[in-house]
């Protein structure tokens, strides 16, 4: 009986399934469980079905060209080779290829992306701008040898032959396509700015229009200050550029009907305005034809003294009544004065001198009320309404 290592078992197994035909390339179905992506890019998950469940990891080579995102719930076909796993010794699919099943890859990378930018607020109304009316120039990204510029530059030099085009050309579809038409649009809003931005191209499939339906290319659009018309495919064709452009035309022709102003429509309306003009500016003067008619049959103007008159009338009244109060208030004013003399001379103590009373005052200026205050020979100062004189006294005697 022959005894194996772990090892050698394992390597057995791992070579039955590598040389295994079925098992080399195989297609399975099934539905994500417990996806993961790793740092470095490899992503790990289970296929299951009802009945068992099945590893399977796609390492970031493959996982990079995948437009979806998977995720837990998804029902998909995964591409690639079975084989076993040495160090766990447990066998495992690796993805080569992985698509949703039932609906295009494409198809569901288009609605996983348009759902996460509408939930940040990329195609909302509310950031949208408006064209300017009257545009000098305008830039147009897209492929120098297609038919848009072709189309684009026959309409605008049609309506208005006064607009300048200004061409980035850029690749419109294939791997570089998204960073040229990103780059692009950076450009024009950093260092040559226009009044307009034209970027599009001719219809084609969902695979090549699928440049416009880069996240890289859709922010950049909604981050431009200068207004962005998208002009990509035909009528049914829709792609996230249109969401999140200002403007969506149907076709690269239309959107320079949109963009470009008709010469010829705006010279009928500068006309029409001309016409109102002239027909408001008659009706406003003779409006004030009117009123300076009719100011000039007034009798301010026809009897213009008549009203001097009357006011010169109300002035004289008006000054004779003013003469009459300002007497009477003078004789208020003489009468309250004449009181108030009267008042002011009942006070005045040189009145009270003048009948015969004086004030006597001690030397150091103290006045005198009483005898207890002074002692004989002590010399005092009285004063009379007319004077002063100085006293010795002789004798001091106090009533009881």
């Amino acid at each position: 009986m022959s005894v194996y290592s772990v090892t050698e078992i394992t390597r057995y197994i791992k070579d039955i399934f590598d040389n295994s035909r079925p098992l080399k390339s195989i297609f399975v179905k099934g539905e994500i469980s417990n996806f993961r992506q790793h740092y470095s890019g490899h992503c790990y998950f289970t296929l299951k079905d009802s009945g068992a469940t099945l590893r399977a990891v796609m390492f970031k080579s493959k996982a990079q060209f995948v437009k979806f995102t998977p995720v837990d719930g998804l029902k998909v076909v995964a591409g690639g080779y079975i084989t076993i796993f040495e160090r766990d010794g447990q066998y495992q699919l690796y993805v080569e290829q992985l698509l949703p099943e039932g609906v295009g890859e494409l198809s569901l990378a288009f609605a996983q992306l348009k759902e996460k930018l509408a939930l940040e607020g990329l195609f909302d109304e509310a950031r949208k701008q408006t064209l300017p009316l009257l545009p000098k120039t305008v830039g147009v990204i897209t492929s120098p040898t297609g038919a848009a510029i072709r189309d684009i530059v026959t309409v605008a030099k049609r309506r208005h032959p006064g607009v300048r085009l200004c061409l980035f050309p850029v690749q419109v579809q294939g791997n570089e396509a998204p960073g040229q038409i990103t780059y692009a649009l950076n450009y024009f809003n950093a260092y040559y700015p226009v009044d307009v931005i034209i970027v599009g191209r001719g219809g084609g499939s969902i695979e090549e229009l699928w440049s416009f339906n880069d996240e890289g290319v859709v922010r950049a659009i909604s981050q431009s200050k200068i207004p962005v018309v998208s002009a990509v495919g035909h009528q049914t064709d829709y792609t996230l550029a249109d969401f999140a452009a200002d403007i969506r035309a149907a076709t690269p022709s239309q959107a320079a009907e949109l963009v470009v102003p008709d010469a010829r429509e705006l010279q009928r309306y500068v006309q029409s305005l001309r016409g109102l003009l002239e027909t408001n500016a008659r009706s406003i003067l003779h409006a004030k034809k009117n009123r300076l008619d009719q100011n000039m049959r007034n009798r301010i103007f026809t009897q213009p003294f008549d009203g001097i008159d009357t006011k010169r009338q109300l002035v004289d009244r008006s000054l004779q009544r003013l003469i009459e109060l300002n007497k009477n208030i003078i004789l208020v004013k003489r009468h309250q004065l004449n009181l108030s003399a009267e008042k002011l001379a009942m006070l005045n103590p040189l009145g009270v001198l003048a009948r015969g009373y004086g004030i006597i005052r001690s030397q150091d200026g103290q006045i005198i009320k009483n005898v207890v205050e002074v002692r004989p020979g002590q010399q005092l100062e009285v004063r009379l309404h007319d004077g002063s004189l100085t006293t010795q006294v002789i004798a001091v005697k106090e009533d009881n």
